[in-house]
């Protein structure tokens, strides 16, 4: 039977692959909301569904629908990071199975009140972790489980997606809002280096600012150089001349790990895993979301002889920024 969806956020940037998921594992957007009514997108894929920009409204049209014998099975959720918990409770309270979009929640606390909730209702929440269904990211799991479990590994892990003017007038670049650049753009590295190389046992963060953070992370088997930028002017030089704006390189025990390509199905395969019963759920989603929460609020050190080389690039200030924290 084709499933039904609602979703929060239509606007957003995330929101077409979530559209052309939906499409794709053949279900039907019924409603969608956002207080933005940029939602041109949705003629592409569903032209018939229902549309508010206030949330009371869609709240009423889909209880509406229930009442009707129509209910929504999943309520997707690609909304601002602060709203996220919020508004699986709300999907979850309505009686429907929710899909979020990470990270499900910025403070560790608030994935226990979802899962009382989920007891309660017998409904179940669902994160987005698309890293964990990419092949090449798969294969390196397994290349990492035939060491002994003893044996510690060197990452280096980079990761700079340029965002322009606009990103610092909204809601991404307010920490409060949405958990800073380690937490908006690192929090799917922060889960793929935690599942394939286990607990996270030491945190050090060397730089936390506006538009770049970077630090140490030791795993039970791995330890990991990483830097995160939204900085243009980060970028290394081959890959400004080649006209790129986004540059992604992780290093294992000095071998580059080459998974530039096969992006666009992920969002496909997750709502494929979900409808079959497989989803991530929130306790796999734990220990990501803690590492971000500490890093986010971690005490800024001075870096090691070890820590990244882009840190050594100059930073950039930018007029809208409050936060910055070294």
């Amino acid at each position: 039977m084709k499933k039904k969806f609602a979703l929060i956020g239509a606007a957003g940037y995330i929101a077409p692959r979530h559209l052309a998921a939906i499409q794709s594992s053949g279900g039907e957007l019924v409603a969608a909301m956002d207080p933005n009514d940029s939602v041109g997108i949705l003629d592409s894929y569903f032209p018939d569904a229902a549309f508010f920009t206030e949330f009371e409204r869609f709240d009423r049209h889909l209880e509406k629908l229930k009442r009707r014998g129509n209910k929504i099975d999943y309520v997707v959720v690609c909304s601002p990071n602060y709203l996220h918990d919020a508004h699986c409770r709300f999907g979850l309270r309505y009686g429907a199975d929710v899909i979020c979009e990470k990270p499900i929640a910025l403070n560790p606390w608030n994935l226990d009140g979802l899962l009382e909730i989920e007891k309660e209702t017998g409904k179940k929440v669902y994160n987005i972790l698309q890293l964990r269904l990419h092949e090449d990211i798969i294969a390196l799991k397994k290349r990492m489980d035939d060491f002994p479990d003893d044996e510690i590994h060197n990452i280096d892990l980079t990761y700079i997606t340029s965002r322009g003017n606009w990103y610092y007038t909204s809601w991404k670049s307010d920490l409060e809002k949405s958990g800073g650049v380690a937490t908006n753009i690192g929090i799917h590295f922060f889960d793929m280096l935690g599942w394939i190389f286990g607990k996270c046992t030491e945190n050090k963060v060397y730089q936390h600012r506006h538009d770049r953070a970077a630090g140490l992370l030791e795993f039970e088997r791995a330890k990991v150089n990483w830097f995160l930028s939204i900085n243009y002017d980060t970028l290394p030089a081959p890959i400004k001349e080649k006209g790129q704006r986004t540059y992604r390189c992780i290093t294992v025990d000095n071998k580059e790990l080459e998974f530039s390509n096969g992006f666009t199905e992920l969002h496909n395969r997750s709502y494929e895993t979900i409808l079959a019963g497989n989803g991530f759920g929130l306790e796999t989603t734990r220990p990501a979301l803690d590492l971000a929460y500490r890093i986010r609020n971690a005490t800024v050190v001075s870096p090691g002889v070890d820590a990244h080389n882009f840190l050594k690039k100059p930073t950039s200030p930018h007029p809208f920024n409050r936060r910055d924290k070294g």
